[in-house]
């Protein structure tokens, strides 16, 4: 009998999705291919491709079966001996020549920085009219969702994405109840969240609380300055990489409130979180499960993290009452903070799995069908089970296993847009380029040891920076004397952080 209803509720599943989607794949249709593209793939992630992105479709749609092509396939170069003097694919000039081969694919799937540039090019399809001509529903998805996407698509949209990645800040309510300190709330400013981690900070040495970390696990300095300004957008170099752009009053102001925070030890350094897990009993290391999460240790009130962290935190949470040595963070979440600058505005949503159909594809009708079935309310049912990524249907947005947290936290703030295709083209001709960022992580320690003001380590950054563009305008792609390591590898892809060029 169990089996028999498992196969009965398996059977409505399919009957439910397939009802769903009405595009040109009746039972009476002849059998026939759908070619859905990827930037990149391997033999080692197709089948989580067809897992997550097609196997629903090619279920419920027996007369259609689905082919994946890739822009770049990684077999072709994982077992190429690396050559520092050879320059790597241009990744996007890979997808546009998947898109205009002789066997294009009908669909691509792509993050939001390669949908703004092939919408630029005319390499995909509006979907306005589309959307509008089969009443397709999109006014219960994301708004931020949605802004986001058209964004990228100067006002249209060209793609749909049935799932997206985002953050929030975490924080610890008992570290504010014992301060007796308000905890934030929703919209509060990066000088809000700043005030309140200095009067959450406290203590010396391994019993230091700590009042912030920009993320759970790395106490750089100089990529949290990264990870804070990034909703600033602000420029490192001219739009030619010719001249820095560093030595600014914007600059300087991120720099010093990130050094404000290092030296006053409001966040923990990298030393700190080394040292932040397990602990010592009789000369012995205690097992910690959940070693180096200072938040999850009850030593950081509030910290950003994705929303995968929400399952570590059940995960522990059930662990604790098993093993009372293992501490339980009561916490809650608030949207992560923003600049007074671009208000309503966040660094930390991601659109990854954009689907927008080839301006040449020559199966553009079961193309959005494809699009519609993988972006229903009925898919986003089932997708709504994951704790890794966040559907894009907020009516499926809900607390995972009866916790009691504050969801919207995650998607309530508009994406920072994407950065100026120029950019990534800059990277890809250049790769050297990464070093001019190497240059100013010692001279950020260099800050930090008190050795020099934030001015003087900008004014550095300047410097060294513009001699290290000459050298690699001469010398884009190889070693470089004097600066140490070389082109960056595989793929190449765009810089770390989300900067821009002046102009």
């Amino acid at each position: 009998m169990k089996a028999s209803s498992m196969a009965l509720s398996a059977a409505l599943i399919v009957s439910g999705l397939s009802a769903c989607s009405k595009g040109s794949s009746g039972d009476d249709a002849k059998q026939h291919v759908l070619r859905v593209g990827f930037v990149s793939s391997s033999a080692d992630n197709d089948q989580y491709l067809r897992q997550q992105f097609t196997d629903g479709y090619e279920l419920t749609h027996p007369n259609v079966d689905i082919e994946i092509v890739s822009a770049m396939n990684y077999d072709d170069q994982r077992y190429q001996e690396p050559d520092p003097n050879k320059k790597q694919p241009d990744t996007y000039e890979k997808v546009k020549e998947m898109m205009n081969g002789s066997n294009p694919p009908d669909v691509v799937i792509v993050d939001s920085g390669n949908l703004q540039r092939l919408a630029q090019d005319n390499l995909i399809q509006k979907l306005d009219s589309l959307i509008q001509d089969k009443e397709f529903d999109i006014d219960d998805i994301v708004p931020s969702v949605i802004n986001g996407i058209k964004d990228a698509g100067d006002g249209s949209i060209y793609a749909l994405t049935p799932t997206f990645s985002s953050s929030a800040l975490f924080y610890n309510k008992k570290m504010f109840t014992d301060a007796g300190v308000e905890p934030p709330t929703d919209n509060m400013t990066w000088t809000d969240i700043f005030t309140l981690a200095k009067r959450i900070a406290k203590g010396e040495g391994k019993d230091r609380k700590f009042g912030l970390s920009f993320n759970r696990y790395s106490g750089d300095p100089f990529w949290d300055s990264q990870t804070y300004a990034a909703p600033l957008q602000l420029k490192i170099f001219d739009n030619k990489a010719e001249k820095m752009s560093v030595d600014t009053p914007q600059w300087k102001k991120v720099w010093g409130d990130v050094a404000d925070l290092y030296l006053n030890k409001i966040v923990p350094s990298q030393e700190d979180m080394n040292a932040g897990g397990g602990g010592i009993i009789k000369d012995k290391v205690a097992y910690d499960p959940f070693q180096g999460d200072m938040f999850l240790s009850g030593r950081v009130a509030m910290t950003i993290g994705g929303y995968d962290y929400v399952s570590q935190l059940s995960q522990a949470k059930d662990a604790a009452t098993k093993n009372p040595k293992i501490s339980n963070v009561d916490w809650d979440v608030v949207t992560v903070p923003q600049f007074s600058e671009v208000p309503g505005v966040g660094g930390n949503i991601y659109l990854n799995n954009l689907m927008a159909i080839n301006a040449k594809a020559q199966n553009p009708d079961d193309a959005w069908d494809f699009i519609a079935f993988n972006n229903s309310k009925e898919w986003a049912k089932l997708k709504s089970r994951s704790t890794y990524e966040m559907v894009s249907r907020k009516s499926f947005l809900k607390p995972k296993d009866g916790m009691n947290y504050n969801i919207a936290a995650f998607y309530t703030l508009k994406p920072v847009p994407p950065q100026d295709p120029a950019i990534d083209k800059l990277y890809q001709d250049m790769p050297n380029l990464y070093q001019v960022q190497q240059v100013a992580q010692p001279l950020f320690q260099e800050v930090l040891q008190k050795k020099k003001s934030v001015d003087e380590a900008l004014k550095s950054w300047q410097t060294q920076g513009d001699v290290l563009l000459q050298k690699i305008k001469t010398n884009p792609n190889g070693p470089l004397d004097g600066t140490g390591g070389g082109a960056v590898g595989i793929g190449g892809g765009g810089p770390l952080i989300n900067v821009q060029p002046v102009g």
